[in-house]
């Protein structure tokens, strides 16, 4: 069974940093687990990275959500305590300047995974966003977020946020 785990931006910014927010600290010990759970059974394990360069500012995101994060070789870019000492040489990586990756989507249908998880931060907005294009990417495949290994600064949002998942025929555990 060909499974993948893909860790969305367990970034310091979005835990600790200028986005972050106390109960995202919270989920290290279960996305710990869930990484060394699908390790052990000889599974892939791939993150993404949410990067910005210094014009972030000057991007339409930017104009958005005008705080600077992310931004490329910072300690803020950097992913999260003990998640950051489980990446592997050879992991599959995926650096995006928006929410969701095109190449994070392709790369899915291309080794045609049978099982695609998703973990991290934040669940209103990167998760879901590349939930969507793992669904479009493997249309037959089972999409999974996990709501213990995920969540959103405002709890309304990310509980609406695992609604709209669940709309999309992507399996929402633990809720």
């Amino acid at each position: 069974m060909k499974k993948i785990l893909i860790v969305v931006d367990y970034q310091n910014d979005f835990v600790s940093g200028s986005l972050g927010f106390e109960q995202a600290k919270s989920l290290e010990p279960a996305i710990v687990q869930k990484i060394k759970e699908y390790r052990s059974g000889g599974h892939t394990v791939a993150f993404t990275y949410d990067t910005h360069s210094q014009d972030y500012l000057a991007t339409q995101e930017g104009s958005l959500l005008p705080i600077p994060h992310c931004i490329r070789g910072t300690q803020g870019w950097q992913l999260y305590g003990a998640v950051a000492q489980l990446l592997q040489p050879g992991d599959p990586v995926f650096y995006k300047e928006t929410f969701g990756s095109l190449e994070l989507a392709q790369f899915l249908h291309k080794n045609q995974f049978i099982q695609v998880e998703l973990v991290g931060l934040v669940s209103n907005i990167c998760v879901l966003s590349n939930a969507v294009l793992a669904k479009a990417a493997l249309p037959q495949a089972q999409i999974v977020v996990d709501a213990a290994c995920t969540l959103a600064a405002d709890r309304s949002i990310h509980e609406k946020a695992l609604d709209v998942l669940a709309g999309v025929q992507v399996t929402v555990l633990n809720r």
